[in-house]
């Protein structure tokens, strides 16, 4: 099972609360977190991309650096962790985004993935101009599987002529090409979503509770073996680890009081634009009054994984068995030190535990 960390290069990271760490993002910030991960012995980092943010008291991703650029410098500076960046795909046409991963992942000596989002926040991208109407909310993953199918051709070939509903291309190049087509991160947990990350990502990442994450991760999974794929599902899960049970769940009860109310009312508003129903934005509509370990809005509606070490450790070790997840992109509050106290404590449980998994 691979183990990954959410890079916090929006303000506050994925907190809206006033009762935790509050910080503009910074390259040394996440480049010290990155390199902790590989000093730890986990798999991958992730950053994300936000051109507006929701404000608020605690300015909540009010600041964010470029995600690409960042994933550069990050990967120039790090030898063994895969590096994901991430592209939105309303911001940026892909024979364009094609060269600058392409020279990403040259950087990174085929390290290199994407995260392509498809943009359900109608107020981020239409100040920009970028907002192409309201039908997309119903169309963005036909667009997608368009803009994949023309980065897929470009990194393969060097070159790629392309005509579809929405992109006609005709024979764009992306030269040097190496020939290697970069991993594809997706978010697909709608209906819609679980289809297009079937056929075209790799990996799709989704936050839900245990509960409710094999409901994602088999129709998903059956639809990519059905046209011969294999896709992995991994889990966004904030950490909260501590000595005991109490001590955790304290501390998640104390962020959760100081959620930033403005803020949340923010991101909920913006969520409820888009239509449809079962994907994200409707799990961050349902994160205003969902309890942490279902997803509360305070941790950006990612689910929260609390407890005692021992307990954090049996929590991760069997996520694959009880859910179908392949891996686990985790957030944590104090970065640094808490990734630094995941690698002594919790960690050697978890690779103890995934080994007496393991059948004989």
């Amino acid at each position: 099972m691979k183990l990954g960390v959410f890079l916090p290069n929006g303000q506050n990271g994925y907190i809206i609360s006033e009762n935790a760490p509050q910080y503009e993002p910074s390259f040394e910030h996440c480049l010290e977190i990155a390199q902790e991960v590989e000093n730890i012995g986990l798999d991958f980092v992730l950053s994300m991309i936000k051109y507006r943010g929701f404000g608020g008291k605690t300015g909540y991703w009010d600041g964010c650096l470029d995600s690409v650029v960042l994933a550069t410098g990050i990967a120039a500076h790090t030898s063994k962790i895969d590096v994901f960046a991430t592209v939105p795909i309303l911001g940026i046409p892909p024979v364009i985004a094609a060269r600058q991963l392409a020279t990403f992942d040259e950087i990174a000596k085929g390290r290199g993935g994407v995260n392509l989002v498809t943009g359900w926040n109608r107020p981020e991208y239409e100040p920009m101009g970028l907002w192409p109407g309201d039908d997309y909310y119903d169309r963005r993953y036909d667009y997608a599987a368009e803009y994949v199918q023309i980065l897929r051709g470009l990194w393969r070939d060097g070159r790629t002529t392309f005509k579809g509903e929405f992109f006609d291309i005709q024979d764009a190049t992306c030269l040097p090409s190496s020939g290697r087509e970069l991993p594809i991160v997706t978010a697909g947990q709608s209906k819609k979503g679980q289809e297009y990350t079937a056929h075209h990502g790799d990996y799709n990442f989704v936050f839900a509770d245990r509960a409710l994450l094999p409901q994602i991760t088999k129709p998903m999974n059956e639809e990519a073996e059905r046209v011969g794929r294999t896709v992995g599902s991994y889990a966004l899960f904030t950490v909260i680890a501590a000595e005991t049970d109490e001590e955790a769940f304290a501390k998640t009860q104390h962020i959760i009081d100081g959620r930033d109310l403005e803020a949340l009312k923010n991101v909920a508003g913006s969520a409820s634009l888009d239509p449809q129903t079962g994907g994200t934005s409707a799990h961050f509509v349902a994160g205003l009054t969902a309890p942490a370990e279902e997803g509360n809005l305070t941790f950006m509606s990612f689910p929260v994984i609390h407890g005692s070490y021992e307990n954090v450790a049996e929590q991760i070790a069997t996520m694959e068995r009880d859910t179908g997840a392949a891996g686990v992109l985790m957030t944590f509050v104090d970065y640094v030190q808490d990734i630094k106290v995941f690698g002594e404590k919790v960690l050697p449980l978890v690779r103890e535990k995934l080994a007496a998994l393991q059948p004989a």
